[in-house]
């Protein structure tokens, strides 16, 4: 009388009456798969071979491997230059490994460079009466392009394996995971710890080094508090203390290389946030594909999940701020200064 499970099993078998064992089996399974939302699509999607080549071109070469969807640049002659073309193909591939039965997405390129950045010839291969409709056309396919990252489902890694340029760069803040070689940061040498007793040596502002020497032989931690603008040798001390709080600090490291153009080195991104981590080159590939195979095989809509909690919020804000971009590179692309620059491009090549 006071065994509720079993009387609540018994009416629930009493009311199916005669019902056919099949059709009992069938509502089940249906009853499953309506609460498991990859049944559906796990159930219409083909499982991809080890290493099956996915449709695509020749300079965007799609594979699926260890539940690893790999989209690469594969112009490796022309550091992996993007064309119009490419653009397409790589929208294309983004869709359809948002609903393939991969866990995560990697970009990658061939070669020593991840991407130059956008192909310059998709400007100067351009008729004179048709650079108004060009100009708008390429826009319209660029917010497309970069909408298909920020819509991008599943978690998206870039495997940053050389120099990155231009749109590449600007791509990575919509990535959840970079990775980086270091051989991204080999740039000239400007400065070495040697430096400070040459020019010492040479009598110059004496009494300014022994103000700065009193900085490096501090022997406790020191923290600058910057609450205000700083200006002159005082911009220069930042760099010998050991903590620096300044409330517009990464604004002003994100305008010197959006606006002013400056060159980051693998190991700057990653202190800026750009990059989650720097590998040395000689172990790279094998660190960072290990890593990644070992990541693929973590519950799938867990993932998914996951990435939505994170992102969902930000995405109507960035569609909106790609919209507001993509309308102001229109009218750049059709300024004298844009067409000067493309003119200078094109002498210089001619050149070579």
């Amino acid at each position: 009388m006071l065994d509720f499970v079993n009387k609540a099993k018994w009416d629930a078998w009493n009311a199916l009456g005669s019902l056919p064992k099949e059709t009992a089996r069938q509502n089940y399974v249906d009853l499953v798969c309506s609460l498991s939302p990859s049944s559906e699509s796990s159930s219409q999607v083909k499982p991809a071979a080890a290493n099956e080549k996915q449709p695509g071109s020749e300079n965007i070469i799609v594979t699926s491997q260890d539940g690893i969807t790999k989209i690469m640049f594969n112009r490796p002659t022309k550091k992996n230059a993007i064309t119009t073309s490419m653009y397409k193909e790589i929208i294309h591939a983004l869709k359809a490994a948002s609903t393939d039965n991969s866990a995560i997405t990697v970009i990658t390129g061939n070669g020593d460079y991840y991407s130059s950045g956008n192909d310059l010839t998709n400007f100067t291969d351009v008729r004179p009466t048709s650079i108004e409709e060009t100009a708008k056309n390429g826009s319209i396919l660029l917010r497309d392009f970069v909408d298909a990252f920020i819509d991008f489902p599943k978690p998206l890694v870039a495997v940053v394996n050389g120099p990155a340029v231009g749109i590449v760069v600007t791509l990575l803040g919509l990535f959840d995971v970079v990775y980086a070689s270091d051989k991204v940061s080999q740039l000239p040498e400007t400065w070495r710890p040697d430096h400070w007793n040459e020019v010492r040596s040479s009598g110059s502002f004496y009494h300014c080094w022994d103000f700065v020497d009193a900085f490096i032989d501090f022997p406790k931690p020191l923290v600058a508090v910057v609450n205000g603008p700083a200006v002159g040798i005082v911009v220069t001390l930042l760099g010998l203390f050991d903590v620096v709080y300044a409330s517009d600090k990464f604004l002003f490291q994100a305008a010197e290389m959006l606006i002013l153009g400056r060159k980051l080195t693998a190991g700057e991104a990653c202190a800026r946030g750009l990059v989650t981590e720097v590998f040395p080159e000689s172990t790279f590939q094998k660190e960072v594909w290990t890593r990644l195979k070992a990541y693929a095989k973590l519950p799938t809509n867990s993932l998914r999940i996951s990435k939505e909690l994170i992102r969902s919020n930000e995405k109507e804000k960035l569609h909106a701020v790609n919209a507001e971009e993509c309308t102001v590179l229109q009218g750049r692309w059709l300024s004298e200064e844009c067409m000067n620059a493309l003119m200078n491009f094109v002498s210089r090549k001619s050149k070579l």
